[in-house]
């Protein structure tokens, strides 16, 4: 019963930890989309439609900010 109890809390602890560095990682692309975006609302819109868009090519995180910030420069 005991290793069945230390199973289920390191099960349940590590499935914490990946479920917050998900969230973690999808806050921080969010915030990175809206920071090329200013105060404009309606660039906000755009750039996260840009970043749906960079999640759906899949697009590395490592190559996501200079692909955002060409899709902000060719926001009108």
């Amino acid at each position: 019963m005991d290793y069945f109890i230390i199973f289920i809390t390191t099960a349940a602890g590590l499935y914490f930890h990946w479920w917050l560095y998900a969230r973690i990682k999808r806050w921080t692309d969010r915030d990175l989309a809206l920071s090329f975006a200013g105060n404009d609302s309606e660039k906000k819109t755009f750039m996260l439609q840009c970043l749906a868009t960079a999640q759906a090519q899949k697009i590395k995180r490592r190559d996501l900010p200079q692909w955002l910030e060409a899709a902000a420069a060719q926001y009108t």
